[in-house]
């Protein structure tokens, strides 16, 4: 079994930047796609990022460009690079897995998620 830990969420002003961070433990094995999703109050979690085993990433429209995600897979690690922030980006941030290779991890195909970092952007 899979568990995910994310970190580094907190208040920022519109324009600055953040680093979110996700630490995988018990049957790493088993990934091969990490990403992460975001859920605002009141809306549905979306897809923001994800990268595979071999480093391919794929991301959101509304973050290309200002988000770089990246994994370190010896220690079973992703982070997400937040630059240029909007107040639009407020969310709780997941991070999620997949066994397998995916054009797009979505909740159905996601295996679980963590427990969520609140990242908030002020005007």
């Amino acid at each position: 079994q899979v568990q995910l830990v994310e970190s580094g969420g907190g208040l920022v002003q519109a324009g600055g930047s953040l680093r979110v961070s996700c630490v995988a433990s018990g049957s790493t094995f088993d990934i091969y796609t990490m990403g992460w999703f975001r859920q605002a109050p009141g809306k549905e979690r979306e897809f923001v990022a994800q990268i595979g085993l071999s480093g391919e990433t794929v991301y959101a429209d509304l973050v290309k460009g200002r988000f770089t995600i990246s994994r370190d897979n010896a220690k079973a690690t992703v982070d997400l690079q937040m630059n240029s922030l909007k107040p639009e980006d407020t969310a709780v941030y997941y991070c999620a897995w997949s066994r397998y290779r995916y054009n797009r991890l979505t909740t159905n195909n996601a295996v679980s998620w963590g427990l969520g970092t609140q990242v908030t952007v002020s005007s």
